[in-house]
């Protein structure tokens, strides 16, 4: 099953060079004034341990694994994927700018498979965002972050303020669909990661809950 999850990467980066992803438009949102600078994605702001059930689909085929991950200081994570048996896959520590691999299996020890797992954790634990631009829409206040040829759209719940959504752009190129299920702040009972340049789809089950 790696063996397949490294070839389905190598695929996948071919198919990259052939098709493009879409260009992203803000559709059935109005502008708005507003007097926020900056907002936040608070999921992963505790200092207890997030623990996940993730589940990968790669070109329709399943790989499940523990997801665990810890703020170990203001700015840095660590992160670490076992097999559902325990075994360690990889372990990293990751901020906004920095990346440290602890350990990596064999089979997983490959650059393309760690630039795109660099790539997502950096982007999903992006925490604080300037904030550019302010819409809505029927349900959500969505605000607009710019960070040089990056974007970033996100959209917070009218009613109860929670964060539902990242829209991550590159280049005006939609490039991963962050949805998040959550009745608090801090915490997001379920998270999906969709790529819209890869045929890759990566799910996060809550199976303990942070204070």
């Amino acid at each position: 099953m790696r063996r397949f999850l490294l070839l389905s990467f190598l695929y996948s980066s071919f198919l990259l060079l052939i098709f493009s992803c879409k260009t992203y438009q803000l559709t059935d949102a109005k502008p708005i004034s507003n007097s926020e600078t900056e907002v936040e994605n608070l999921y992963f702001s505790s200092n207890e341990d997030y623990v996940y059930k993730c589940q990968m689909e790669v070109y329709g085929n399943d790989i499940s694994g523990i997801l665990i991950i810890k703020k170990i200081s203001k700015t840095t994570h660590r992160v670490v994927m076992t097999s559902d048996f325990g075994n360690k896959m990889i372990d990293f520590e990751i901020s906004e700018n920095d990346f440290k691999l602890n350990y990596v299996l064999a089979d997983l020890d490959k650059k393309m498979v760690i630039n795109f797992l660099k790539n997502d954790f950096q982007e999903l634990l992006k925490r604080k965002f300037s904030v550019n631009e302010s819409f809505e829409n029927n349900d959500s206040k969505i605000y607009l972050s710019n960070v040089d040829k990056k974007q970033y759209y996100l959209f917070f719940d009218k009613n109860s303020g929670l964060l539902n959504q990242i829209i991550y752009t590159k280049k005006k190129r939609e490039k991963i669909d962050f949805s998040f299920e959550a009745k608090k702040h801090t915490f997001a009972e379920i998270i999906n990661l969709q790529h819209k340049d890869f045929k890759i789809n990566i799910k996060l089950f809550q199976i303990t809950e942070t204070e």
